[in-house]
């Protein structure tokens, strides 16, 4: 089965983890820890206004005079966001990922925000779906299989 965004969210479960633009990033980092994500989605008003990562973090943290305690997502996020559509397939969000070199992808259903995949969640449906593959092949190809065959040839 060819994996979509839709079925890659459903089969991480979870949810969006966000927080307000007003934080520190300190405590953006707090929430990430304690929820074990890479990326966190920034919001004001319950409106998406940016996401900040790890990636975001290690660039800043080389910034002269950067304090995480009192440094602003909203001064330091990345508002550019990149989105995907729910229904896009695994190799697109693979494109993506490649083209704009980024390792998490908003996704969207009719133009709100669902959820969240990073590249290590697309690459993990990505190795689940060339394991039902192989399945698939192996049990083509298994001595039942041919067993069966002979059956038919010595029939004709």
């Amino acid at each position: 089965m060819k994996r979509t965004a839709r079925d890659i969210l459903n089969e991480k479960g979870g949810h969006l983890v966000t927080i307000n633009a007003d934080a520190t990033v300190f405590q953006a980092v707090s929430v990430m820890t304690q929820n074990r994500v890479g990326a966190i989605v920034v919001v004001e008003e319950e409106k998406i206004v940016g996401i900040w990562t790890e990636r975001d973090l290690l660039f800043r943290v080389l910034e002269e005079g950067f304090d995480a305690k009192t440094a602003r997502l909203n001064d330091n996020m990345s508002i550019n966001l990149i989105t995907a559509n729910v229904d896009e397939p695994a190799f697109k969000l693979y494109d993506k990922f490649l083209g704009r070199r980024i390792r998490h992808l908003l996704i969207e259903d009719g133009g709100d925000i669902i959820g969240l995949l990073s590249v290590g969640d697309v690459m993990k449906a990505s190795l689940l779906e060339k394991s039902e593959e192989v399945d698939e092949l192996n049990h083509m190809v298994s001595l039942e299989y041919y067993e069966n065959w002979k059956d038919i040839q010595s029939q004709r």
